[in-house]
């Protein structure tokens, strides 16, 4: 069945669970039970590995800085750090240009939010409801900025049938017509799927005929065990037009308390792009950025990181085994479960908690209905191997022995 303009989720309101937060969803569902054993936390992506040394160097070089008012687009040694890094790291048709084609962002979440309120102004009128297409799971801010440009978001199963991404044939040219922007994500969030090279092609061919954005959320790119994933700028064509990557160091680097990221791409959009933050975004500091620009200007600490997560991974192939659906992900740092067997996604969730002490979030909780009522998250369980080796091997061994 295509996705068409009427096939569609349901218009849920503001007070609807898949408008709240799935963190305080799972918080609520644990309230009434205490764990049995020494809590680890599994349910929250945030990056528990060691800071890179050069961070308190460089603050304590720029701490006057804390001083200044910061320019929306960022500093200059920032942005050429980013354009010199994606030079590197992946094989774009033509260097980005630091002066017209970045951005500075305060973490990729704010970046992605207001972007979809950027798109909604300046793709213009649709032929339509304007739409924003997007996965099914999907990180949350991308329905917020969806709903916050008066746009509708329209969810894309991402299952095991089409490789946990949206398949693009579903989509009919009715829906393309009234597309303002598609988000994707590669590596995927929470099943850490990777967009081929074919896929992001077919994608920019869809953009270019229907004349929307296509926001790409790379910001897991870093982590992965085997083959680097490619970027979504790398198809973009040489002048990058309707397409926008959106990176962070929060993954990368460890650093998910410094809130600084970037977007690079189409810089007529990210000229638009720029006069919304200018007024209406949180701007980064200029300490944090002279950090953000060695960050990115070494790659040694990256190393570092992967090897702990492939560390861990190694440990999950060995301990989950073939349970539950398992596959070791192809980026990112997340584990996806099937525990439909297993009651389901809430009630292994409970379990878990009450019974191993392990705290893990309920797929569904990430992801939204479908209009025949399915939920492409339900039975499924998202983990984030962020704790250090030795617990996430703790953590794997009493969930199998709890679970079964």
């Amino acid at each position: 069945m295509a996705i068409t303009a009427s096939s569609r989720a349901p218009q849920d309101g503001g007070n609807e669970a898949g408008e709240r937060s799935p963190f305080l969803r799972v918080t609520e569902l644990l309230a009434p039970y205490q764990p049995a054993k020494p809590l680890i936390t599994l349910s929250l992506g945030e990056p528990q590995h060691p800071v890179p040394a050069f961070v308190g160097p460089v603050l304590a070089e720029h701490i006057a800085d804390f001083g200044r008012y910061p320019i929306a687009k960022g500093i200059e040694p920032f942005r050429r750090a980013v354009s010199g890094w994606l030079s590197r790291r992946f094989n774009l048709p033509r260097p980005v240009d630091p002066e017209s084609e970045v951005l500075v962002l305060s973490g990729s979440r704010e970046g992605l939010f207001l972007a979809a309120i950027a798109a909604a102004r300046y793709v213009g009128e649709r032929k339509g409801k304007p739409a924003i297409l997007m996965p099914n799971p999907f990180y949350p801010a991308y329905g917020a900025g969806a709903r916050a440009a008066g746009c509708e978001p329209i969810y894309l199963p991402a299952t095991v049938a089409n490789g946990f991404l949206p398949d693009l044939d579903m989509l009919d040219e009715a829906t393309l017509a009234r597309t303002v922007a598609m988000y994707i994500a590669s590596p995927a969030n929470p099943q850490g799927s990777v967009a081929s090279r074919d896929y992001f092609i077919r994608l920019k061919t869809l953009a270019d005929r229907f004349g929307f954005l296509i926001f790409s959320d790379e910001c897991y790119s870093e982590i992965y065990t085997q083959e680097a994933p490619g970027s979504m700028l790398e198809c973009a064509g040489n002048d990058f037009a309707n397409v926008v990557a959106f990176q962070s160091l929060s993954k990368r680097s460890n650093l998910p308390g410094m809130r600084v990221g970037f977007a690079a791409g189409d810089k007529r959009f990210l000229s638009a792009f720029h006069e919304l933050r200018n007024v209406a975004a949180p701007q980064v500091p200029v300490p944090v950025q002279y950090v953000a620009a060695a960050a990115y200007s070494d790659e040694t600490h990256v190393e570092e990181n992967r090897r702990l997560y492939r560390i861990k991974f190694d440990l999950a192939d060995q301990i989950l085994g073939n349970r539950y659906g398992y596959r070791r992900p192809a980026g990112g740092f997340c584990v996806w479960l099937d525990v439909a067997g297993r009651g389901g996604d809430e009630a292994a969730t409970v379990t878990l908690y009450r019974d191993a002490g392990v705290r893990v979030i309920p797929g569904s909780y990430l992801a939204r209905q479908q209009p025949d009522g399915s939920n492409p998250g339900a039975g499924f369980i998202r983990l984030a191997l962020v704790a250090g080796s030795e617990t996430t091997a703790e953590a794997l061994h009493r969930l199998v022995q709890t679970l079964g």
